[in-house]
């Protein structure tokens, strides 16, 4: 009797063991399917487990009713890091609503009283015929059809419609066959994940640009993709790509190296997008880079032909061969109207119709430009003669010896020394002020030495 008391015992504590072990085994699934709906207070784990999905309330939330978002996060970082919330502009009212895969299979968010409470937007019309959602391990929440035999087709997917975080993988840009525009918006604050005024997405135009905008004015302008990056910045440890095609466009990056976890944020607290890589050994987010860098990343601070420099006092200048428009506003530091030629040029009079040579500039605003992948450098000037409405041109590509065209219609905006040289613009102005400018280079090489002896 003892023997069989004993065994029973054990059964039953193993039973009981295995009971408890099963919440835990369960919450560690990356996938739902239509029966299995994710419960407040389960989540999903990505199967290498970086990422994890559930209800949370931000941490610091003064709400009299306590805000309940359905979001993603890191799983191992102790400080909870949101990386995308999807009812943002809907908060849950109580810890008993659900997310789940509805019988039309569109993902939704339902409350205790089965309200709607958010529903994924999606341009794909195809219905699964087993629907399951996944959270990938690159932190991508993805809605696929589990019968179909590639994995990678995505009836919807989180990546699509970002909130204020830009992880490696995600693209940032256009869907030219559906309309998506995919841009990232920030926080109002840390305690309220809902859409603020910051924004940052792409432009599209002749060239392509990516913008921030404060609000409904442009805030900050990253300079044309000139073939290897945007213009007048670089980030030597991400592979920067630009995708164009008749049915996409977007800007994305990856890393290299597979142990650096790294992100970026629109901080809408400080009017900043920072980048943060994650210090391993302590678990914390050590901010690596953030735009803008300084001054003269505003937006046209230095008004038409001005030029900005972020190591003078004051940081505007007007460009060799211009002078202010307003002396008197430009003593009293108020730059916008900017600057205008010392001598007009003439169209096609040979003696004061020429090019001054800009090294180490950020090329202009591109709205009122026009360009040509085929045509060499020489080609571009032609054209530019020709035209009597153009005021400067350049590569459009850098790589190489250069190739391609972009030409200047109109008064050049938001020029800036750069952070990395390498790109010359031909400014239009009379054949005497002809010749090689190196006098943003010079201010660029004294930055540099100033900021080296200050590390």
């Amino acid at each position: 009797m003892c023997n069989k008391a004993m065994t029973s015992f054990t059964f039953l504590f193993l039973f009981s063991y295995l009971l408890n072990l099963l919440p835990i085994i369960s919450s560690a699934t990356d996938t739902i399917n239509v029966s299995q709906p994710l419960l407040d207070g389960s989540t999903l784990v990505s199967k290498d487990g970086t990422f994890e999905m559930g209800f949370f309330s931000p941490k610091n939330s003064t709400q009299t009713t306590t805000n309940r978002y359905l979001g993603i996060w890191y799983r191992s970082i102790p400080v909870r890091t949101v990386v995308w919330v999807a009812n943002r502009e809907n908060p849950v009212k109580d810890s008993s609503s659900k997310f789940s895969i509805n019988t039309d299979g569109k993902l939704v968010i339902l409350s205790s009283n089965n309200t709607l409470v958010w529903s994924a937007n999606s341009t794909e019309e195809t219905k699964a015929q087993s629907p399951i959602v996944q959270l990938l391990d690159s932190g991508n929440l993805v809605l696929r059809d589990e019968k179909d035999s590639n994995p990678q087709i995505y009836l919807w997917q989180s990546f699509d419609y970002p909130c204020d975080t830009f992880l490696p993988g995600m693209k940032i840009g256009w869907n030219l066959k559906t309309g998506l525009n995919r841009r990232l918006t920030a926080w109002k604050n840390w305690d309220d994940p809902s859409p603020g005024d910051f924004i940052w997405g792409m432009v599209l135009g002749n060239t392509t640009e990516l913008v921030m905008w404060k609000g409904t004015s442009e805030y900050y302008r990253s300079g044309p993709w000139n073939g290897v990056r945007f213009n007048g910045k670089t980030t030597p440890l991400f592979n920067l790509e630009l995708y164009s095609s008749v049915d996409e466009v977007y800007y994305t990056y990856n890393i290299g190296n597979k142990s650096l976890i790294t992100r970026v944020v629109l901080n809408q607290s400080v009017y900043s997008r920072q980048r943060y890589n994650l210090n391993v050994e302590n678990q914390t987010w050590k901010l690596y880079s953030s735009v803008p860098r300084d001054i003269c990343d505003t937006y046209n601070l230095c008004g038409p032909y001005g030029n900005c420099l972020a190591n003078e006092s004051p940081p505007c200048q007007c460009l060799t061969g211009f002078k202010p428009k307003s002396v008197q506003n430009y003593k009293a530091l108020d730059w916008i109207q900017g600057c205008v030629l010392s001598e007009a040029w003439s169209c096609g009079v040979k003696s004061k119709d020429g090019f001054k040579k800009f090294s180490g500039l950020k090329m202009p605003d591109t709205t009122s430009s026009w360009v040509d992948q085929n045509l060499t450098l020489e080609d571009c000037k032609e054209k530019c003669l020709l035209n009597c409405s153009c005021t400067a041109y350049a590569n459009l590509d850098v790589r190489g010896d250069g190739k391609g065209c972009i030409i200047w219609h109109g008064a050049l905006l938001d020029l800036r020394v750069a952070s990395v040289p390498g790109q010359d613009l031909f400014i239009r102005m009379v054949a005497s002020e002809n010749g090689v400018d190196f006098y943003p280079f010079l201010n660029l090489v004294c930055f540099i030495f100033v900021y080296c002896l200050s590390m």
